[in-house]
Protein backbone atom coordinates (compact mmCIF):
# COMPACT_ATOMS: atom_id res chain seq x y z
CA UNK A 1 0.00 0.00 0.00
CA UNK A 2 1.18 3.53 -0.77
CA UNK A 3 2.27 5.40 2.33
CA UNK A 4 0.40 8.53 3.32
CA UNK A 5 1.89 12.00 3.46
CA UNK A 6 1.63 11.89 7.22
CA UNK A 7 4.14 9.01 7.22
CA UNK A 8 6.84 11.17 5.68
CA UNK A 9 6.66 14.72 7.02
CA UNK A 10 10.32 15.37 6.32
CA UNK A 11 10.44 14.36 2.64
CA UNK A 12 8.66 17.34 1.11
CA UNK A 13 10.83 20.37 0.38
CA UNK A 14 8.34 22.85 1.78
CA UNK A 15 9.11 24.39 5.16
CA UNK A 16 7.65 27.18 7.24
CA UNK A 17 4.44 27.85 9.17
CA UNK A 18 2.10 26.54 6.45
CA UNK A 19 3.97 23.25 6.18
CA UNK A 20 3.99 22.96 9.95
CA UNK A 21 0.25 23.55 10.07
CA UNK A 22 -0.42 20.98 7.35
CA UNK A 23 1.56 18.30 9.17
CA UNK A 24 -0.08 19.09 12.49
CA UNK A 25 -3.48 18.66 10.86
CA UNK A 26 -2.40 15.37 9.26
CA UNK A 27 -1.20 14.00 12.56
CA UNK A 28 -4.30 14.87 14.59
CA UNK A 29 -6.23 11.91 15.92
CA UNK A 30 -9.25 11.00 18.00
CA UNK A 31 -11.62 13.75 19.01
CA UNK A 32 -9.18 16.45 17.89
CA UNK A 33 -9.38 15.19 14.31
CA UNK A 34 -13.19 15.26 14.45
CA UNK A 35 -13.16 18.74 15.98
CA UNK A 36 -10.86 20.06 13.24
CA UNK A 37 -13.13 18.53 10.58
CA UNK A 38 -16.28 20.06 12.10
CA UNK A 39 -14.64 23.49 12.37
CA UNK A 40 -13.29 23.22 8.81
CA UNK A 41 -16.75 22.45 7.47
CA UNK A 42 -18.32 25.30 9.44
CA UNK A 43 -15.70 27.68 8.06
CA UNK A 44 -16.59 26.60 4.52
CA UNK A 45 -20.18 27.71 5.05
CA UNK A 46 -18.95 31.32 5.07
CA UNK A 47 -18.38 30.97 1.32
CA UNK A 48 -22.14 30.67 0.79
CA UNK A 49 -24.55 33.58 0.38
CA UNK A 50 -24.96 36.11 1.86
CA UNK A 51 -21.32 36.18 3.03
CA UNK A 52 -19.60 35.01 -0.15
CA UNK A 53 -16.14 34.59 1.45
CA UNK A 54 -14.52 32.28 -1.09
CA UNK A 55 -11.18 32.19 0.81
CA UNK A 56 -13.08 30.51 3.68
CA UNK A 57 -13.82 27.57 1.37
CA UNK A 58 -10.16 27.49 0.29
CA UNK A 59 -9.06 27.06 3.90
CA UNK A 60 -11.86 24.59 4.58
CA UNK A 61 -11.03 22.28 1.67
CA UNK A 62 -7.29 22.49 2.24
CA UNK A 63 -7.88 21.30 5.78
CA UNK A 64 -10.04 18.51 4.34
CA UNK A 65 -7.18 17.39 2.07
CA UNK A 66 -4.70 17.30 4.95
CA UNK A 67 -7.15 15.42 7.15
CA UNK A 68 -7.57 12.76 4.47
CA UNK A 69 -3.78 12.68 4.02
CA UNK A 70 -3.50 11.71 7.64
CA UNK A 71 -6.49 9.37 7.75
CA UNK A 72 -4.27 6.27 7.97
CA UNK A 73 -0.73 6.21 9.25
CA UNK A 74 1.87 3.50 9.46
CA UNK A 75 0.64 0.26 7.93
CA UNK A 76 -3.04 0.45 8.73
CA UNK A 77 -5.27 -1.44 6.36
CA UNK A 78 -6.84 0.35 3.43
CA UNK A 79 -10.27 -0.33 4.90
CA UNK A 80 -9.26 1.56 8.03
CA UNK A 81 -8.17 4.55 5.94
CA UNK A 82 -11.47 4.63 4.09
CA UNK A 83 -13.53 4.37 7.29
CA UNK A 84 -11.43 7.07 8.93
CA UNK A 85 -11.99 9.33 5.91
CA UNK A 86 -15.71 8.63 6.00
CA UNK A 87 -15.82 9.77 9.62
CA UNK A 88 -13.84 12.88 8.73
CA UNK A 89 -16.24 13.53 5.88
CA UNK A 90 -19.27 13.15 8.13
CA UNK A 91 -17.79 15.59 10.64
CA UNK A 92 -16.85 18.07 7.89
CA UNK A 93 -20.33 17.83 6.37
CA UNK A 94 -22.01 18.20 9.76
CA UNK A 95 -20.06 21.38 10.44
CA UNK A 96 -20.73 22.74 6.96
CA UNK A 97 -24.46 22.06 7.00
CA UNK A 98 -25.06 23.11 10.60
CA UNK A 99 -23.32 26.44 10.05
CA UNK A 100 -25.08 26.95 6.73
CA UNK A 101 -28.60 25.82 7.66
CA UNK A 102 -29.01 26.90 11.31
CA UNK A 103 -31.69 29.36 10.22
CA UNK A 104 -34.08 26.45 9.60
CA UNK A 105 -34.70 26.61 13.34
CA UNK A 106 -36.72 29.79 12.81
CA UNK A 107 -39.55 27.75 11.29
CA UNK A 108 -39.93 25.77 14.52
CA UNK A 109 -40.49 28.99 16.45
CA UNK A 110 -43.43 30.22 14.38
CA UNK A 111 -45.77 27.85 16.25
CA UNK A 112 -43.43 27.18 19.15
CA UNK A 113 -46.17 25.70 21.30
CA UNK A 114 -46.48 22.85 18.81
CA UNK A 115 -43.06 22.49 17.18
CA UNK A 116 -40.41 23.76 19.60
CA UNK A 117 -39.69 20.20 20.73
CA UNK A 118 -38.59 19.36 17.18
CA UNK A 119 -36.15 22.26 16.81
CA UNK A 120 -33.04 20.12 17.52
CA UNK A 121 -34.19 17.69 14.81
CA UNK A 122 -34.13 20.48 12.23
CA UNK A 123 -31.02 22.33 13.35
CA UNK A 124 -28.87 19.33 14.29
CA UNK A 125 -30.68 16.20 13.13
CA UNK A 126 -31.05 17.21 9.47
CA UNK A 127 -27.35 18.18 9.09
CA UNK A 128 -26.38 14.95 10.85
CA UNK A 129 -28.34 12.89 8.31
CA UNK A 130 -27.29 14.90 5.25
CA UNK A 131 -23.66 14.70 6.39
CA UNK A 132 -23.77 11.02 5.46
CA UNK A 133 -23.47 12.15 1.83
CA UNK A 134 -20.18 13.86 2.69
CA UNK A 135 -19.04 10.74 4.53
CA UNK A 136 -19.56 8.81 1.29
CA UNK A 137 -17.82 11.54 -0.72
CA UNK A 138 -14.73 11.56 1.49
CA UNK A 139 -14.64 7.75 1.50
CA UNK A 140 -14.72 7.68 -2.31
CA UNK A 141 -11.98 10.29 -2.42
CA UNK A 142 -9.83 8.17 -0.08
CA UNK A 143 -10.35 5.09 -2.25
CA UNK A 144 -8.93 7.10 -5.16
CA UNK A 145 -6.25 8.88 -3.10
CA UNK A 146 -2.73 9.09 -4.43
CA UNK A 147 0.45 10.68 -3.15
CA UNK A 148 0.71 13.57 -5.58
CA UNK A 149 -1.26 16.60 -6.59
CA UNK A 150 -3.90 14.48 -8.34
CA UNK A 151 -5.40 13.78 -4.91
CA UNK A 152 -7.07 17.20 -5.30
CA UNK A 153 -8.92 15.72 -8.28
CA UNK A 154 -9.89 12.73 -6.13
CA UNK A 155 -11.44 15.04 -3.56
CA UNK A 156 -13.37 16.82 -6.32
CA UNK A 157 -14.63 13.49 -7.66
CA UNK A 158 -15.86 12.40 -4.24
CA UNK A 159 -17.44 15.69 -3.18
CA UNK A 160 -19.04 16.47 -6.56
CA UNK A 161 -20.61 13.01 -6.59
CA UNK A 162 -21.95 13.45 -3.06
CA UNK A 163 -23.39 16.87 -3.91
CA UNK A 164 -25.16 15.46 -6.98
CA UNK A 165 -26.60 12.62 -4.89
CA UNK A 166 -27.67 15.04 -2.15
CA UNK A 167 -29.60 16.95 -4.77
CA UNK A 168 -31.43 13.89 -6.11
CA UNK A 169 -31.89 11.12 -3.54
CA UNK A 170 -34.81 11.03 -1.08
CA UNK A 171 -36.59 13.92 -2.85
CA UNK A 172 -33.29 15.86 -2.98
CA UNK A 173 -32.03 18.88 -1.05
CA UNK A 174 -29.36 20.73 -3.09
CA UNK A 175 -29.27 23.72 -0.75
CA UNK A 176 -25.86 25.41 -0.48
CA UNK A 177 -24.27 23.03 -2.95
CA UNK A 178 -20.54 23.84 -2.96
CA UNK A 179 -20.71 25.31 -6.47
CA UNK A 180 -22.70 28.22 -5.04
CA UNK A 181 -19.40 29.60 -3.71
CA UNK A 182 -18.76 30.72 -7.29
CA UNK A 183 -22.36 30.56 -8.50
CA UNK A 184 -23.37 33.69 -6.59
CA UNK A 185 -20.97 35.93 -8.53
CA UNK A 186 -22.00 37.39 -11.89
CA UNK A 187 -19.04 36.40 -14.07
CA UNK A 188 -18.20 32.94 -12.69
CA UNK A 189 -21.90 32.00 -12.57
CA UNK A 190 -22.12 32.22 -16.38
CA UNK A 191 -20.38 28.84 -16.60
CA UNK A 192 -23.64 27.34 -15.30
CA UNK A 193 -25.13 28.05 -18.72
CA UNK A 194 -22.79 25.33 -20.04
CA UNK A 195 -22.57 22.66 -17.35
CA UNK A 196 -24.93 23.74 -14.58
CA UNK A 197 -24.52 23.93 -10.83
CA UNK A 198 -22.88 20.51 -10.48
CA UNK A 199 -20.27 21.22 -13.13
CA UNK A 200 -19.58 24.49 -11.35
CA UNK A 201 -19.29 22.49 -8.12
CA UNK A 202 -16.60 20.25 -9.62
CA UNK A 203 -14.63 23.31 -10.71
CA UNK A 204 -15.14 25.08 -7.39
CA UNK A 205 -13.65 22.16 -5.44
CA UNK A 206 -10.67 21.86 -7.79
CA UNK A 207 -9.93 25.56 -7.50
CA UNK A 208 -10.50 25.91 -3.76
CA UNK A 209 -8.53 22.79 -2.75
CA UNK A 210 -5.52 23.46 -5.01
CA UNK A 211 -3.47 25.41 -2.40
CA UNK A 212 -3.38 22.25 -0.24
CA UNK A 213 -0.36 21.11 -2.27
CA UNK A 214 1.74 24.15 -1.32
CA UNK A 215 3.10 22.97 2.03
CA UNK A 216 3.58 19.29 1.20
CA UNK A 217 4.89 18.13 -2.16
CA UNK A 218 7.87 16.13 -3.39
CA UNK A 219 8.79 18.66 -6.09
CA UNK A 220 8.33 22.33 -6.82
CA UNK A 221 6.21 21.36 -9.81
CA UNK A 222 3.92 19.28 -7.62
CA UNK A 223 3.68 22.18 -5.21
CA UNK A 224 2.89 25.03 -7.56
CA UNK A 225 1.31 23.44 -10.66
CA UNK A 226 -2.11 22.83 -9.04
CA UNK A 227 -2.25 26.42 -7.81
CA UNK A 228 -1.28 27.71 -11.24
CA UNK A 229 -3.92 25.58 -12.95
CA UNK A 230 -6.52 26.73 -10.42
CA UNK A 231 -5.61 30.33 -11.15
CA UNK A 232 -5.96 29.73 -14.88
CA UNK A 233 -9.32 28.02 -14.36
CA UNK A 234 -10.62 30.90 -12.26
CA UNK A 235 -9.35 33.42 -14.80
CA UNK A 236 -11.02 31.42 -17.56
CA UNK A 237 -14.33 31.47 -15.70
CA UNK A 238 -14.06 35.22 -15.23
CA UNK A 239 -13.15 35.80 -18.88
CA UNK A 240 -15.99 33.62 -20.14
CA UNK A 241 -18.43 35.42 -17.89
CA UNK A 242 -17.22 38.85 -18.88
CA UNK A 243 -17.55 37.94 -22.55
CA UNK A 244 -21.00 36.41 -22.14
CA UNK A 245 -22.69 39.16 -20.12
CA UNK A 246 -23.64 42.02 -22.44
CA UNK A 247 -22.65 45.53 -21.52
CA UNK A 248 -26.19 46.79 -22.05
CA UNK A 249 -29.36 45.88 -20.20
CA UNK A 250 -31.53 43.09 -21.56
CA UNK A 251 -34.32 44.45 -23.75
CA UNK A 252 -37.82 44.35 -22.21
CA UNK A 253 -40.63 42.18 -23.54
CA UNK A 254 -43.02 44.50 -25.34
CA UNK A 255 -46.40 45.09 -23.77
CA UNK A 256 -45.61 43.56 -20.37
CA UNK A 257 -45.61 45.65 -17.21
CA UNK A 258 -45.37 43.75 -13.96
CA UNK A 259 -46.31 44.66 -10.40
CA UNK A 260 -44.94 42.38 -7.68
CA UNK A 261 -46.72 42.75 -4.35
CA UNK A 262 -44.68 42.11 -1.20
CA UNK A 263 -47.09 42.36 1.77
CA UNK A 264 -44.51 41.46 4.45
CA UNK A 265 -47.00 39.48 6.54
CA UNK A 266 -45.63 37.75 9.61
CA UNK A 267 -46.03 34.01 9.41
CA UNK A 268 -47.66 33.63 12.82
CA UNK A 269 -50.51 35.95 11.85
CA UNK A 270 -50.67 35.19 8.17
CA UNK A 271 -52.52 31.88 8.26
CA UNK A 272 -55.15 32.80 10.83
CA UNK A 273 -58.58 32.77 9.18
CA UNK A 274 -59.81 35.55 11.45
CA UNK A 275 -57.38 37.89 9.67
CA UNK A 276 -58.72 37.10 6.20
CA UNK A 277 -60.38 40.48 5.72
CA UNK A 278 -57.33 42.52 6.77
CA UNK A 279 -55.05 40.38 4.62
CA UNK A 280 -57.15 40.77 1.49
CA UNK A 281 -57.45 44.51 2.18
CA UNK A 282 -53.66 44.77 2.31
CA UNK A 283 -53.20 42.90 -0.99
CA UNK A 284 -55.76 45.02 -2.80
CA UNK A 285 -54.42 48.29 -1.38
CA UNK A 286 -50.85 47.44 -2.37
CA UNK A 287 -51.94 46.25 -5.81
CA UNK A 288 -53.49 49.63 -6.56
CA UNK A 289 -50.98 51.82 -4.73
CA UNK A 290 -49.36 54.66 -6.68
CA UNK A 291 -45.65 53.86 -6.89
CA UNK A 292 -44.50 56.41 -9.48
CA UNK A 293 -45.98 59.11 -11.70
CA UNK A 294 -46.40 56.59 -14.52
CA UNK A 295 -47.45 53.68 -12.27
CA UNK A 296 -50.51 54.76 -10.30
CA UNK A 297 -51.87 51.29 -9.68
CA UNK A 298 -53.51 48.35 -11.41
CA UNK A 299 -54.55 50.50 -14.35
CA UNK A 300 -50.94 51.08 -15.34
CA UNK A 301 -49.67 47.50 -15.24
CA UNK A 302 -50.62 44.36 -17.12
CA UNK A 303 -49.96 41.69 -14.48
CA UNK A 304 -50.15 41.85 -10.70
CA UNK A 305 -48.34 39.08 -8.83
CA UNK A 306 -49.03 37.96 -5.27
CA UNK A 307 -46.76 35.50 -3.39
CA UNK A 308 -47.11 31.85 -2.43
CA UNK A 309 -50.13 30.88 -0.29
CA UNK A 310 -51.40 34.44 -0.25
CA UNK A 311 -54.58 33.66 1.68
CA UNK A 312 -55.44 31.90 4.96
CA UNK A 313 -58.56 30.58 3.20
CA UNK A 314 -59.57 28.86 -0.04
CA UNK A 315 -60.02 31.69 -2.52
CA UNK A 316 -61.85 29.49 -5.00
CA UNK A 317 -64.58 28.86 -2.44
CA UNK A 318 -64.97 32.42 -1.20
CA UNK A 319 -67.45 34.33 -3.41
CA UNK A 320 -67.08 37.52 -1.37
CA UNK A 321 -63.30 37.64 -1.80
CA UNK A 322 -63.59 36.80 -5.48
CA UNK A 323 -66.14 39.59 -5.94
CA UNK A 324 -63.74 42.10 -4.37
CA UNK A 325 -60.92 40.93 -6.62
CA UNK A 326 -63.19 41.16 -9.66
CA UNK A 327 -64.10 44.72 -8.74
CA UNK A 328 -60.44 45.70 -8.37
CA UNK A 329 -59.17 44.16 -11.62
CA UNK A 330 -60.65 45.62 -14.81
CA UNK A 331 -60.76 43.81 -18.12
CA UNK A 332 -57.37 43.08 -19.63
CA UNK A 333 -55.56 42.81 -16.28
CA UNK A 334 -54.27 39.55 -14.85
CA UNK A 335 -53.77 38.54 -11.24
CA UNK A 336 -51.23 35.76 -10.66
CA UNK A 337 -51.30 34.49 -7.12
CA UNK A 338 -50.20 31.66 -4.93
CA UNK A 339 -53.05 29.94 -3.14
CA UNK A 340 -54.08 26.68 -1.59
CA UNK A 341 -56.77 24.96 -3.61
CA UNK A 342 -58.87 21.87 -3.02
CA UNK A 343 -60.37 19.25 -5.29
CA UNK A 344 -63.69 17.72 -4.40
CA UNK A 345 -63.19 14.27 -2.89
CA UNK A 346 -63.92 11.09 -4.77
CA UNK A 347 -66.25 8.73 -2.90
CA UNK A 348 -64.43 7.20 0.05
CA UNK A 349 -61.40 9.50 -0.21
CA UNK A 350 -60.43 12.68 1.59
CA UNK A 351 -60.29 16.02 -0.24
CA UNK A 352 -56.97 16.71 -1.96
CA UNK A 353 -55.28 20.04 -1.27
CA UNK A 354 -52.67 21.57 -3.56
CA UNK A 355 -50.16 24.39 -3.18
CA UNK A 356 -50.89 26.20 -6.41
CA UNK A 357 -50.44 29.20 -8.64
CA UNK A 358 -53.77 30.55 -9.87
CA UNK A 359 -54.43 33.09 -12.59
CA UNK A 360 -57.51 35.26 -12.21
CA UNK A 361 -58.87 37.71 -14.74
CA UNK A 362 -61.80 40.12 -14.63
CA UNK A 363 -65.08 38.41 -14.08
CA UNK A 364 -63.56 36.79 -12.09
CA UNK A 365 -62.42 34.05 -14.41
CA UNK A 366 -59.86 31.44 -13.46
CA UNK A 367 -57.21 30.70 -16.06
CA UNK A 368 -54.33 28.27 -16.06
CA UNK A 369 -53.30 26.56 -12.81
CA UNK A 370 -49.98 25.14 -11.64
CA UNK A 371 -49.80 22.69 -8.72
CA UNK A 372 -46.51 22.43 -6.86
CA UNK A 373 -44.78 19.17 -7.78
CA UNK A 374 -41.79 19.12 -5.41
CA UNK A 375 -43.26 19.41 -1.94
CA UNK A 376 -41.22 20.00 1.23
CA UNK A 377 -41.07 16.86 3.41
CA UNK A 378 -42.41 17.54 6.93
CA UNK A 379 -43.22 21.09 5.85
CA UNK A 380 -46.04 20.40 3.39
CA UNK A 381 -46.59 16.67 3.85
CA UNK A 382 -45.44 13.76 5.96
CA UNK A 383 -43.45 11.14 4.02
CA UNK A 384 -45.53 8.05 3.24
CA UNK A 385 -43.91 5.48 5.58
CA UNK A 386 -44.06 7.91 8.50
CA UNK A 387 -47.44 9.47 7.79
CA UNK A 388 -49.67 7.09 9.77
CA UNK A 389 -47.17 6.79 12.65
CA UNK A 390 -46.70 10.53 13.10
CA UNK A 391 -50.39 11.31 12.78
CA UNK A 392 -51.06 8.65 15.40
CA UNK A 393 -48.77 10.68 17.66
CA UNK A 394 -50.73 13.86 16.72
CA UNK A 395 -47.77 15.26 14.81
CA UNK A 396 -48.53 17.16 11.63
CA UNK A 397 -46.57 18.96 8.94
CA UNK A 398 -45.85 22.69 9.38
CA UNK A 399 -48.57 23.80 6.98
CA UNK A 400 -51.90 23.22 8.69
CA UNK A 401 -53.71 21.46 5.85
CA UNK A 402 -55.74 18.33 6.63
CA UNK A 403 -53.60 15.43 5.46
CA UNK A 404 -50.99 17.77 3.99
CA UNK A 405 -50.64 18.92 0.39
CA UNK A 406 -50.82 16.59 -2.58
CA UNK A 407 -48.05 16.89 -5.16
CA UNK A 408 -48.89 17.96 -8.68
CA UNK A 409 -48.61 15.30 -11.36
CA UNK A 410 -45.08 15.14 -12.74
CA UNK A 411 -46.28 13.56 -15.97
CA UNK A 412 -48.75 16.30 -16.75
CA UNK A 413 -46.76 19.23 -15.37
CA UNK A 414 -46.65 21.80 -18.10
CA UNK A 415 -45.66 25.33 -18.91
CA UNK A 416 -48.31 27.81 -17.77
CA UNK A 417 -50.18 29.81 -20.36
CA UNK A 418 -50.99 33.29 -19.04
CA UNK A 419 -52.51 35.92 -21.37
CA UNK A 420 -50.06 38.68 -22.16
CA UNK A 421 -46.95 36.75 -21.05
CA UNK A 422 -44.58 34.41 -22.85
CA UNK A 423 -44.95 30.75 -21.77
CA UNK A 424 -44.20 30.55 -18.05
CA UNK A 425 -42.00 27.97 -16.29
CA UNK A 426 -43.75 28.04 -12.91
CA UNK A 427 -42.09 27.15 -9.60
CA UNK A 428 -43.27 27.50 -6.02
CA UNK A 429 -40.92 28.09 -3.08
CA UNK A 430 -37.88 25.82 -3.05
CA UNK A 431 -38.66 24.21 -6.41
CA UNK A 432 -36.39 26.92 -7.79
CA UNK A 433 -33.29 25.40 -6.15
CA UNK A 434 -33.31 22.23 -8.29
CA UNK A 435 -31.03 22.42 -11.35
CA UNK A 436 -32.51 20.91 -14.50
CA UNK A 437 -36.02 20.69 -13.03
CA UNK A 438 -37.30 24.11 -14.06
CA UNK A 439 -38.61 23.20 -17.49
CA UNK A 440 -40.73 20.02 -17.66
CA UNK A 441 -39.75 17.33 -20.10
CA UNK A 442 -41.69 15.99 -23.04
CA UNK A 443 -45.01 14.25 -22.43
CA UNK A 444 -46.91 11.79 -24.64
CA UNK A 445 -48.53 14.80 -26.28
CA UNK A 446 -45.12 16.23 -27.20
CA UNK A 447 -42.57 18.69 -25.83
CA UNK A 448 -43.84 21.71 -23.87
CA UNK A 449 -43.62 25.20 -25.33
CA UNK A 450 -40.25 26.90 -24.90
CA UNK A 451 -40.72 29.17 -21.87
CA UNK A 452 -40.01 32.88 -21.85
CA UNK A 453 -39.54 33.28 -18.10
CA UNK A 454 -39.25 31.52 -14.75
CA UNK A 455 -41.93 32.51 -12.25
CA UNK A 456 -41.15 31.78 -8.60
CA UNK A 457 -43.72 32.50 -5.91
CA UNK A 458 -42.47 31.90 -2.39
CA UNK A 459 -43.08 32.59 1.27
CA UNK A 460 -39.84 32.87 3.23
CA UNK A 461 -41.54 34.42 6.27
CA UNK A 462 -40.91 31.16 8.11
CA UNK A 463 -37.21 32.07 8.32
CA UNK A 464 -37.26 35.73 9.30
CA UNK A 465 -34.26 37.99 8.78
CA UNK A 466 -31.68 35.21 8.42
CA UNK A 467 -29.38 34.00 5.63
CA UNK A 468 -32.13 31.62 4.44
CA UNK A 469 -34.12 34.01 2.21
CA UNK A 470 -30.91 35.44 0.76
CA UNK A 471 -29.58 31.98 -0.05
CA UNK A 472 -32.93 31.13 -1.63
CA UNK A 473 -32.75 34.09 -4.00
CA UNK A 474 -29.13 33.33 -4.94
CA UNK A 475 -30.03 29.79 -5.95
CA UNK A 476 -33.09 30.85 -7.93
CA UNK A 477 -30.94 33.44 -9.67
CA UNK A 478 -28.55 30.72 -10.87
CA UNK A 479 -31.49 28.88 -12.48
CA UNK A 480 -32.00 31.94 -14.69
CA UNK A 481 -28.41 31.61 -15.96
CA UNK A 482 -28.66 27.84 -16.45
CA UNK A 483 -31.85 28.11 -18.49
CA UNK A 484 -31.19 31.44 -20.20
CA UNK A 485 -34.52 32.77 -18.89
CA UNK A 486 -35.45 35.84 -16.86
CA UNK A 487 -36.66 35.18 -13.33
CA UNK A 488 -39.66 36.89 -11.73
CA UNK A 489 -39.67 36.15 -8.00
CA UNK A 490 -42.40 37.35 -5.65
CA UNK A 491 -41.84 36.66 -1.94
CA UNK A 492 -44.18 37.46 0.95
CA UNK A 493 -41.51 39.07 3.13
CA UNK A 494 -38.85 39.38 0.45
CA UNK A 495 -36.58 39.26 -1.32
CA UNK A 496 -38.79 39.94 -4.35
CA UNK A 497 -36.82 40.54 -7.53
CA UNK A 498 -36.72 40.54 -11.30
CA UNK A 499 -33.55 38.96 -12.69
CA UNK A 500 -32.51 38.90 -16.33
CA UNK A 501 -31.31 35.82 -18.21
CA UNK A 502 -27.69 36.56 -17.24
CA UNK A 503 -28.38 36.64 -13.51
CA UNK A 504 -28.40 40.43 -13.21
CA UNK A 505 -30.94 41.74 -10.71
CA UNK A 506 -32.82 44.48 -12.57
CA UNK A 507 -35.21 45.39 -9.76
CA UNK A 508 -35.74 44.19 -6.18
CA UNK A 509 -37.40 44.83 -2.84
CA UNK A 510 -35.31 44.18 0.27
CA UNK A 511 -36.12 41.64 2.95
CA UNK A 512 -38.68 42.65 5.58
CA UNK A 513 -40.22 45.55 3.68
CA UNK A 514 -43.84 46.07 2.65
CA UNK A 515 -44.16 47.46 -0.85
CA UNK A 516 -44.65 46.95 -4.55
CA UNK A 517 -42.10 46.43 -7.27
CA UNK A 518 -42.96 47.66 -10.75
CA UNK A 519 -40.73 46.29 -13.46
CA UNK A 520 -40.50 45.36 -17.10
CA UNK A 521 -39.92 41.74 -18.05
CA UNK A 522 -36.42 41.21 -19.51
CA UNK A 523 -36.27 39.15 -22.68
CA UNK A 524 -34.88 35.60 -22.67
CA UNK A 525 -31.62 34.89 -24.48
CA UNK A 526 -31.75 33.92 -28.12
CA UNK A 527 -31.90 30.13 -28.43
CA UNK A 528 -31.36 27.72 -25.55
CA UNK A 529 -28.32 27.41 -23.35
CA UNK A 530 -26.01 24.42 -23.58
CA UNK A 531 -27.22 23.32 -20.14
CA UNK A 532 -30.89 23.69 -21.07
CA UNK A 533 -30.32 21.33 -24.00
CA UNK A 534 -28.07 18.74 -22.36
CA UNK A 535 -28.70 19.03 -18.62
CA UNK A 536 -26.08 17.34 -16.42
CA UNK A 537 -24.52 15.38 -19.30
CA UNK A 538 -21.52 17.78 -19.60
CA UNK A 539 -20.99 17.52 -15.84
CA UNK A 540 -21.14 13.73 -16.10
CA UNK A 541 -18.45 13.73 -18.78
CA UNK A 542 -16.19 16.03 -16.77
CA UNK A 543 -16.72 13.94 -13.64
CA UNK A 544 -15.93 10.72 -15.51
CA UNK A 545 -12.73 12.29 -16.87
CA UNK A 546 -11.68 13.35 -13.36
CA UNK A 547 -12.43 9.83 -12.12
CA UNK A 548 -10.23 8.26 -14.81
CA UNK A 549 -7.41 10.66 -13.96
CA UNK A 550 -7.67 9.73 -10.29
CA UNK A 551 -7.70 6.00 -11.06
CA UNK A 552 -4.66 6.36 -13.29
CA UNK A 553 -2.71 8.22 -10.61
CA UNK A 554 -3.77 5.66 -8.02
CA UNK A 555 -2.42 2.79 -10.13
CA UNK A 556 0.90 4.55 -10.70
CA UNK A 557 1.35 5.00 -6.94
CA UNK A 558 0.22 1.50 -6.00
Amino acid sequence: MTSTLADRPARGPATGPLASLAHRVMLTSGWRRIAVAVLAGALGALAMPPFGLFPALVVSLCLAVWLIDGSATGRKARRGAVLASALIGWAWGFGYLTAGLWWLGSAFLVEADEFLWALPLGVIGLPAVLALFYAAGFALARLLWSRGAVRIVSLAVGLAACEWLRGHLFTGFPWNTLGMALGQNLWPMQAASVFGLYGLTLLTILIAAAPATLPVADTARGRYAPLGLAGLALAGLMAFGAARVPATASPPVAGVRLRLVQPNLNQDAKFRPENRQDILDRYLELSDRAAAPDRTGIADVTHVIWPESAFPFLIQRDPEALARIAAAFPAGKQLITGAARVEAPVAGERPRFFNSILTIAAGPKFGDIYDKVHLVPFGEYLPGPLDAILRGLHIRQFVSIPGGFTAGNRETQRIMSIPGLPPVAATICYEAIFPGAIVPGATPSGPPPVPGLILNLTNDAWFGDTPGPRQHLAQARLRAVEEGLPLVRDANTGISAVVDAYGRVTASLPLGVEGVLDANLPARISGRTFYARLGDFPFGLAWAGALLLSLSARRKNA
